[in-house]
């Protein structure tokens, strides 16, 4: 499964509606709403957990996944150890990222690329990406763009 920063994962693109994704990848094991009334997506095959936002005409707009088969510039990300992936990411330009701890769990946050890796216990456990901003704060919608 390909990470394209910026964009999404494989087909998912970062401005699809709800229908788009479920004309891609049929309907979602689990369907739910967040604390903020964004729609969640979520599923088991994919290992994976999708959120339209509420205030973005429920665009999807947040991508978390843990597929041992996530890749991002062909190397592959889950359950391999940060100081490895952060290595390999070096030879493509990411080398930015801001740290923070909770219990076990450690998040390293590029903000360029808006791609978060969670790691426990030393080893990728989870990976997270967002529709980047642009600069008038608005989303930067990639969805039906050429």
């Amino acid at each position: 499964m390909k990470i394209i920063p910026k964009n999404g994962i494989e087909k998912l693109i970062f401005g699809m509606k709800q229908n788009d994704v479920t004309g891609l990848y049929g309907k979602p094991d689990r369907n739910y709403k967040d604390e903020d009334d964004n729609v969640i997506f979520a599923y088991n095959k994919l290992k994976m957990r999708l959120t339209f936002y509420i205030e973005e005409d429920f665009k999807l707009g947040y991508i978390v996944a843990s597929s041992p088969e996530l890749e991002l510039f062909g190397f592959k990300l889950i359950n391999r150890k940060i100081s490895e992936v952060k290595k390999d990411l070096a030879t493509k330009g990411i080398t930015k990222f801001t740290q923070e701890e909770f219990d076990t769990f450690e998040n390293y946050f590029n903000e360029e690329n808006w791609i978060i890796f969670q790691t426990e216990f030393d080893e990728v456990v989870k990976f997270e990406i967002g529709a980047i901003i642009n600069q008038k704060d608005e989303f930067d919608w990639k969805f039906g763009k050429k």
